[in-house]
């Protein structure tokens, strides 16, 4: 499975950015970088084979991911990987940098830096899957950007299934009672930012934020991710060219049907739902 080397399409502006997540995790980032780059072509993989990453062992995210990117590869060659995960960032990205050499990869790690940075009080909130609030990574990145914080690690992991099988059917009461347990403990521990670290957090924002109060931040890694991959097809002169806007598609991986919320979501981001990959 090693990295195949580039071609021409994936060399210059024409190839598209490929956005990898186990669900609908990753179409807000999409989303942003969208609006910020126009031009590209952007193709998205929701990861029903292997969903959810965040109760499983660094070593099947890995396999799951990396299974995931050798797919995309074989068939569309993107110039650019975005890992739209926390937890596929936190447990596989740098393996997958050494397995694929030739191909760029943007993680999406939790936003300690400017969450430390923004906080007045030094006291941060992180909203994780259970694997990314235990991981070295987060150690270290706390201990990097955030020494004199006060950390409150909160997990949701009933968040990532409600976001993925129930948002658009759920009652505003559901959304607010999914949430409902993190935000009283984050409220207690007198936070006033909150690491949104899981990309399905970000469906529920306003709900998240209504729940906190308005002398909370919310801090997630959008506007980092979409600017590094702006950054690096300019660095390497490989954007996509002209005033035209770019396609965007959505697939599935795994063998049976599509749901019907993903042609939901699909519509809600403006993406074309491609069908199965």
């Amino acid at each position: 499975m090693r990295g195949a080397s580039l071609t021409n399409s994936s060399a210059n502006g024409t190839a598209p950015i490929a956005f990898l997540d186990s669900g609908v995790g990753g179409l807000p980032y999409l989303k942003w970088t969208r609006g910020l780059l126009p031009a590209e072509n952007y193709i998205y993989l929701a990861d029903r084979k292997h969903f959810p990453y965040g109760p499983k062992q660094p070593e099947e995210i890995f396999q799951a991911v990396a299974e995931c990117v050798s797919v995309f590869l074989k068939k569309f060659d993107p110039k650019l990987f975005v890992l739209a995960c926390n937890t596929a960032s936190v447990f596989a990205l740098e393996k997958l940098r050494a397995e694929f050499p030739r191909k760029t990869f943007v993680g999406t790690v939790p936003a300690i830096k400017p969450a430390a940075e923004a906080s007045r009080v030094k006291k941060i909130g992180v909203l994780a899957t259970a694997g990314t609030l235990h991981a070295a990574y987060l150690d270290n990145l706390i201990e990097r950007f955030a020494p004199g914080c006060a950390v409150v690690r909160l997990p949701g992991p009933d968040i990532v299934n409600f976001v993925e099988k129930r948002l658009f059917t759920a009652q505003p009461g559901e959304k607010r009672l999914i949430i409902a347990e993190a935000a009283a403990r984050f409220r207690e521990e007198a936070v006033d930012t909150v690491v949104l670290a899981c990309t399905h957090f970000l469906y529920l924002l306003d709900e998240i934020h209504s729940a906190l109060g308005e002398g909370v931040r919310l801090i997630d890694s959008r506007e980092g991710v979409g600017r590094r991959v702006a950054e690096i097809l300019s660095s390497e002169n490989r954007q996509g060219a002209g005033e035209k806007t770019g396609s965007a598609k959505m697939y599935l991986s795994g063998g049976w049907p599509p749901e019907p919320q993903y042609e939901f979501f699909a519509g809600f981001f403006g993406i074309e739902a491609a069908g199965l990959l």
